[in-house]
This record gives C-alpha cells, structure tokens and sequence, in this order.
C-alpha cells in the first residue's frame, strides 16, 4: 500500500504515536509541520495540529491530544504513568511495536513531569533501539533526553522525543523497512489512545470524546496490519492488534460527530487489551 498519512511529528502523542512520514511520497522528519488553514468555530480541531501531510489522514501526536485533554480538564498524569518492566523481545515487529508504545509513554512521563520515569524511558528506548540495529542512530538523543529529565527541561524532553522518533522511522525507511515504522506508529497510537480513552472515562463530556474520532487513521492503520500478515512470524499476534484496530474504527464511525461514553468505554478495553499483548510476553 502506499504510505501516506498526515502524521504530525512525534513530540505529542495520543492517537498519534510517534509520528512521522513513512514511504515513499511522505514529507521526511525534517521537513517544516504542513499546518492546515484555521477552519474556525469553537470545536476541537484536530487539522490545526503541527504535522506532516502523507495520504491525507491526520495522525495528532501525543503531546497536541494531551495538551488538548488538558484545556477540557485537569487530567492526573501521574496515575497513568506505566510502571510495569518491559519484555525482551526478538522478533523485529514486536520491538517495533513495543518501541512505539514506550515512546507514547515518554511523552506521558513528560505530561506528568516525573523525571525518573523519563530518565528511564530514554535507556528503555535506546535499548530497543539496539535491538534494531540502531543504537548509533539514536544514542545522542536518548542521552539528550537523560540531560533534559534532570533537569525538569520538558519542553527539551518533548523535543528530543520527537528527534528520536524522526530518526528511527528515516533510517527504517532508508533500510527500505517501512513495515517496522508502521510498527513503530501501531504501537505509539495504540498507547496514546488508551490513556486518552483512560483520562476521558474519568471526566466523560462528548467534546473531550471528540479526540479520539480517527477513523480514517484506524482504517490506515488496519490495512497497513493485514498487509503484514502473510511474511510476519508472529502473524497471531499482529492479526489480534489488526483485528482489534478495526473494531475500534468501527465504533468510530457508529456515532455521530460524538462518541458516547459507552463507546469510550468500549475503546479503552480494547486498547488496554492490545497494548498489553504488546508489552507482555505470552
């Protein structure tokens, strides 16, 4: 499939993970954010968001999601903080999907301010950045990040974040491996989405809600999946997360404008489910 999505660049999060374009005929991480005219009115809108254009689908980052959820209310970072360890993995997509997710929580350390859960999100991060052969790639990053942390320098965490996650999607793409950065995006979305889902269910108002209508990424997401399936040793695994990506497009698109809090509801157990196939062994 060609790869084209609207991806904003990583440093925010939530239905975005780890953004930036991926494929042939996708603006490259550094080129400057595509920021779309301001449509007006008083709705959230997630067009206005700093990204890259690649398909015509909008892929917000974590931080804008946050910052948004934010505004609407005052959201306990903290308690959505992940503590569990991290699995070691060998199969090359399951890295991918776990660095995505790892990223998403670097920025969701960033949101708590918790310095020590940042420090380590970035050995987290060069480390399954050794697992993909791209340690050198990175490592002056995760060291920025580390820096940073100490210092409580957020607005530098964020932006190291970002340069992480432009760096590995580029030299996936120079490596011709734009399965893994699919991986890599899968992994952070799905993260993202199940702390917005998390943070939404505890102070439910259909505007809050409103972030999370992605359908379209979902059905990008989806397809990029099954394109996988047929030369993925772990296809069982990968055919759950597809699976799953589709039911949440499904819910998506059953509403109006508006999801329901049962819907949410809905979005979070199916997110939590695939986050921890992503993140646990077994």
């Amino acid at each position: 499939m060609s790869s084209s999505v609207f991806v904003m660049t990583p440093v925010r999060f939530l239905l975005a993970a780890v953004a930036v374009g991926f494929g042939a005929g996708v603006l490259r991480a550094d080129d400057p954010p595509v920021v779309p005219p301001n449509k007006g009115g008083g709705e959230l809108d997630l067009t206005q968001f700093p990204g890259q254009v690649v398909d015509e689908v909008i892929v917000p980052v974590p931080s804008e999601i946050f910052a948004v959820l934010d505004k609407l209310g005052d959201p306990d970072w903290k308690a959505q903080v992940a503590v569990a360890g991290r699995p070691g993995f060998t199969e090359r997509t399951d890295v991918a999907l776990l660095l995505g997710a790892t990223v998403a929580d670097g920025f969701i350390g960033v949101q708590a301010e918790d310095r020590k859960t940042v420090e380590n999100i970035g050995r987290e991060v060069l480390a399954l950045a050794t697992a993909l052969g791209l340690r050198e790639d990175v490592l002056k990053h995760c060291q920025a990040i580390d820096d940073a942390a100490k210092g409580s320098k957020w607005e530098a965490v964020r932006s190291e974040l970002d340069a992480t996650q432009a760096t590995v999607r580029a030299k996936m793409e120079s490596m011709r491996d734009g399965a893994l950065a699919e991986c890599v995006s899968v992994g952070g979305w799905l993260r993202g989405t199940e702390v917005a889902t998390n943070v939404i269910m505890k102070a439910y108002s259909g505007e809050r809600a409103e972030v999370l209508l992605q359908p379209d990424l979902a059905d990008y997401f989806n397809d990029a999946l099954e394109e996988m399936l047929t030369r993925a040793r772990n296809a069982e695994k990968l055919k759950a997360i597809a699976d799953g990506v589709a039911r949440l497009r499904e819910i998506m698109q059953s509403g109006d404008d508006t999801l329901s809090e049962k819907a949410v509801r809905e979005m979070h157990g199916i997110t939590a489910a695939l986050v921890k196939s992503i993140t646990t062994k077994g």
